[in-house]
């Protein structure tokens, strides 16, 4: 039909850990949802999986992206720019990036806080 019904699942070291809302019939969402999570230090990476809901079978992956903890130390000071989606189904064409930007700030006793904000998408 040329639209999807995106959402996106968050998962911290592959543990699903948040799903937004469906935006119907659209390839350009906006969610303006906001979430708070705790991260341990020993954390590995924090995925991003973009959906395509379908009522009629299982849901579609459009994509991913990965934030790692090694991009974080390559970037301390933080990270903005496009990240391409990448494939999570070798048999699925991945069309797609997201404008991230993601903070370290700073340190709650023994914690720092991650702030991660997607920009917009395409």
């Amino acid at each position: 039909t040329g639209s999807s019904d995106p959402y996106c699942i968050v998962k911290i070291d592959d543990e699903a850990i948040i799903r937004t809302a469906t935006v119907w019939k659209t390839l350009s969402p906006f969610w303006g949802e906001e979430y708070e999570v705790h991260l341990q230090p020993t954390f590995h990476s924090v995925s991003i999986y973009v959906m395509d809901e379908d009522a009629l079978s299982r849901d579609d992956v459009i994509g991913k992206v990965c934030i790692t903890r090694d991009m974080l130390a390559e970037h301390p000071k933080g990270y903005s720019g496009w990240m391409s989606l990448s494939e999570v189904d070798p048999d699925e064409e991945v069309q797609g990036e997201i404008h991230l930007r993601v903070e370290v700030q700073g340190s709650h006793g023994s914690r720092r806080l991650l702030c991660c904000t997607v920009l917009e998408a395409r």
